[in-house]
């Protein structure tokens, strides 16, 4: 990454602003710490816009802001794409921009009302549904009253029928009809001289009695039902005819608002990027950061575009430049898939170690490890291929088939040693015998084996740890790295010497040794420093998982082949076989996963990744 600082005519700004998000190979940095020398920032200052660009960036905003307001106003469709040259129109567009909203607003507005209106119709279509054929079967008499009513409870109709009869002296007729949602709609016909009295009792039974809006209050029962229907009939094509109105003006006048302000907010974004620019009274600067290899190709486009009026420095970069240097992650193809996995954490500090090609080679090891057979090594794989051949562009799934495509070959590896082919079918079938081990039996040689890969694991990390902080001088961090992996090196030696491995007379000086280093671990990592030892030592112990997950996988794949065997019938044993099979693979793809990468993020980064790095976002459009 190089530091960097463009220099040139104060009128030229624009223009290099606007090449450099071409380009999109830099990266503007805010601040002048670092780039500006202490005696000359007193003539330095912000860019400050003339009056001319503050009052096109007045216009541009008020335009945006009043195109946006029409978009919310119309429905989202597909339309489209206009290539109409968005400068030429700006002030025709300024000037029909209002009375286009004018009539969006209009619409919608009388949308609203009517939409409004069609649910508060919508309320009684269930009721009238129902009252319709009661309606119908019910003679209209001026002495008459008609009363709607909902009755939540069949139990209540006779108690009604009780209250109506005391009422009105038997003078009533109730008629009721199942809705579509279940409750009971009734019909009450009564003397208008009792129906004050009869929906007072109804209040006062809390049983609801169907009422209509005022505007419906002159129409009879039978006419508000009729009325309610074709009114919401009506209101219905007039919602259908607003839609397709400002349809008709979205496909004809949203495709050129959106080609104008698609070059506004890219102009605005232009005219905003210049708060990042410094000025003296000749001359602007820009800093910032690029990649190295991009710095000739940005020397000669400012070159050919500005000749001599707009020059190109790379400046020294200091130590205290190091935390405002943003971060790229450059890997080769084989490890480029694995920064899929390297996303997941923040980025490493730019003085750190780009923690990538750490699990592109241990990764697929461990997995390998976990999983270890080889049939499902090949249905992974051929997973894996197909993934690819559907996914021809770089993006997430084939950087994912990538690395299932890569752990599958491991697992293979590993499945050959193992003797493992959709578990013990090798053996069971061809009486073969594992090139290594048998896992499921050999259940303490894994564990061993697995602790033996998190020694050499951890003491990596240690020692990766140690060469960072030598080199940025941190003597007592790299000294206390140094003696852990000593320390821990040491352990193993008496350990081993306890299991018959080493002359047992190798352990007392080496516990010598360990007592001597002792103080000089307190010195170099503090009072905590046998702590810390003791988490690397966990840190060791917690690789036993590759050995108890991968055992797990080998007793469910065993499991399967045991089951398929007393089922009696060759068609059912397979299927048994194979969903288990099934399942046991799924697992394989996730818990090897899960799990290796937590060995990768907790045990192994910790011991010498520094986290804290600033992505590199180089100016763009967008």
């Amino acid at each position: 990454m190089s530091k960097i600082e463009i220099v040139g005519e104060k009128p030229l700004l624009q223009g290099v602003l606007a090449l450099l998000r071409e380009l999109g190979i830099f990266q503007i940095e805010p601040a002048t710490v670092g780039f500006i020398e202490k005696e000359w920032e007193k003539d330095v200052r912000s860019f400050m816009l003339d009056e001319k660009t503050v009052f096109e960036r007045l216009f541009l905003e008020e335009l945006r802001q009043k195109i946006e307001l029409l978009f919310a106003e119309l429905p989202a469709l597909a339309v489209r794409k206009s290539y109409i040259e968005p400068v030429s129109i700006l002030d025709t567009v300024s000037k029909t921009i209002d009375r286009h909203r004018e009539s969006a607003t209009d619409l919608s507005k009388r949308r609203e009302v009517l939409v409004k209106e069609r649910a508060e119709l919508g309320r009684y279509s269930i009721f009238l549904n129902a009252l319709a054929s009661l309606v119908q079967t019910t003679a209209e008499t001026p002495d008459l009253d008609f009363i709607g009513l909902t009755i939540r409870e069949p139990d209540m109709v006779g108690h009604l029928r009780e209250a109506l009869s005391r009422i009105t002296n038997w003078k009533y007729e109730l008629q009721t009809e199942p809705a579509e949602d279940g409750t009971l709609v009734g019909l009450i016909t009564v003397e208008k001289t009792a129906s004050d009295k009869v929906k007072k009792s109804l209040s006062d039974e809390h049983v609801p009695e169907l009422t209509f809006p005022e505007s419906f209050g002159k129409l009879t029962f039978p006419e508000k039902v009729t009325f309610v229907k074709k009114r919401a009939d009506q209101v219905l094509r007039e919602i259908q005819a607003i839609d397709a109105e400002l349809a008709r003006f979205t496909r004809r006048w949203v495709p050129i608002y959106q080609r104008v302000k698609e070059w506004i907010d890219d102009r605005l974004s232009l005219l905003n990027t210049t708060a990042y620019a410094f000025e003296t009274r000749m001359c602007f600067f820009i800093h910032g950061w690029m990649q190295s290899e991009d710095l000739p190709r940005l020397k000669q486009r400012l070159r050919d575009d500005f000749g001599a009026r707009v020059m190109v420095e790379e400046k020294e970069m200091h130590e205290e430049d190091l935390e405002q240097v943003p971060i790229v992650l450059k890997n080769p193809p084989y490890f480029k898939p694995f920064e899929l996995f390297t996303g997941l954490l923040p980025l490493p500090a730019y003085t750190s170690y780009d923690p990538t090609p750490f699990i592109g080679i241990f990764f697929p090891i461990f997995f390998g490890m976990i999983l270890g057979d080889a049939g499902y090594a090949l249905v992974l794989g051929t997973l894996a291929f197909v993934l690819l051949k559907k996914n021809r562009h770089q993006g997430p799934v084939r950087d994912g088939a990538k690395i299932l495509m890569i752990a599958s070959a491991y697992s293979a590896f590993f499945g050959i040693l193992f003797g493992e082919f959709f578990g013990d079918l090798p053996e069971r079938l061809f009486h073969m015998e594992p090139l290594c081990m048998e896992r499921r039996t050999a259940i303490v040689p894994m564990l061993a084996f697995s602790v033996a890969v998190g020694v050499a694991h951890i003491i990596l990390g240690l020692i990766l740890g140690a060469m960072n902080a030598f080199k940025h001088k941190i003597m007592k961090e790299a000294a206390y790295k140094a003696l852990s992996v000593v320390i821990i090196v040491f352990l193993i030696v008496i350990i081993a010497s306890l299991f018959g491995y080493f002359p047992l007379v190798l352990a007392r000086p080496v516990v010598l040794s360990i007592l001597f280093l002792t103080p000089f671990l307190f010195f170099t990592g503090g009072l905590l420093a046998p702590l810390e030892l003791l988490k690397s030592i966990g840190n060791i112990i917690s690789y036993v998982r590759i050995a108890a997950i991968g055992l797990t996988s080998v007793l469910l794949a065993f499991v399967a082949n045991n089951l398929a065997g007393v089922t009696g019938d060759v068609v059912t044993g397979v299927a048994v076989a194979g969903l288990i099979h099934l399942l046991n693979i799924i697992l394989g793809v996730f818990s090897p996963t899960i799990h290796s990468l937590r060995l990768h993020y907790v045990e192994f980064f910790s011991k010498f990744i520094e986290h804290g790095g600033k992505k590199f976002a180089p100016l763009k459009k967008t």
